[in-house]
């Protein structure tokens, strides 16, 4: 029995090997498509690793990237903001988010966010949310030793500063709790889309012969909040809400 459970691990571990080798085969293959220039042939590639390989942000960068070139605008938005959901403060990420939405039509004005929501949420987008996991662990464990000092140490000083670090570790560690969980909410939540439709107009109702409300272009980020029949009620920066068809989108 210990036997046979031996080889089983030993041939996991060979897959594992063997899945980790092809994918950085892969992916060196399809880097070097893309620096050559061979967009279309590396878009392929990329696409093929995320399909048997699984996706990460870096994979998703490098394939928007490779539908930037070829002026695909649409998809390379796409895949730069689901690149931004496993790694939302990559600067290079934001930089080529930026530069791609620049090539869109629609310049739609953002509602203004209480600034304190957005500094809560610049600091929660500092760490993915293994990152914060692991802040959370750490300072759990922190935590544990600056209460065994104040237990068992005999200098009122140590006990002193074990104590207040404790407090701040346990804090530490709850706040990193909250934001690693808000960070994978975030990125299992799929409830954002690109618009895909070289134009689409914004219904009142879900039907072609509802009010026209809003015209959209290829590119435009928007919030999905309900759907029905076919048709997706979304809404834009500016808040306007609106009816479109499903075909119309990708979803992030």
């Amino acid at each position: 029995m210990k036997r046979n459970i031996f080889i089983y691990l030993l041939l996991l571990a060979y897959c594992c090997h063997v899945n980790a080798a092809n994918y950085s085969a892969r992916m060196t293959k399809a880097n070097k498509l893309y620096s050559e220039e061979h967009y279309q042939e590396a878009d392929s590639l990329y696409q093929l690793v995320a399909n048997q390989e699984g996706v990460s942000a870096a994979l998703y960068y490098n394939l928007g990237n490779a539908k930037y070139k070829q002026g695909e605008t649409a998809a390379a938005i796409l895949n730069y903001e689901r690149a931004l959901k496993l790694d939302p403060n990559n600067e290079d990420i934001l930089f080529n988010l930026e530069m791609a939405k620049q090539q869109t039509t629609d310049k739609i004005e953002t509602l203004d966010n209480f600034f304190l929501s957005e500094w809560n949420k610049n600091i929660q987008n500092t760490f993915s949310s293994n990152g914060w996991a692991r802040i959370s662990i750490l300072s759990f464990i922190l935590s544990l030793i600056c209460i065994s000092l104040y237990f068992f140490m005999k200098v009122t000083s140590i006990r002193k500063a074990a104590f207040f670090s404790g407090i701040f570790t346990i804090l530490f560690c709850i706040v990193g709790f909250v934001y690693a969980k808000r960070q994978k909410t975030a990125q299992t939540t799929h409830d954002t889309a690109i618009i895909f439709a070289p134009s689409v107009t914004g219904k009142g109702s879900p039907d072609a012969s509802g009010t026209d409300l809003f015209l959209l272009h290829e590119g435009t980020k928007v919030k999905i909040k309900s759907q029905l029949n076919g048709w997706v009620e979304i809404q834009i920066a500016d808040g306007n809400v609106g009816w479109i068809p499903e075909t119309d989108i990708e979803v992030i």
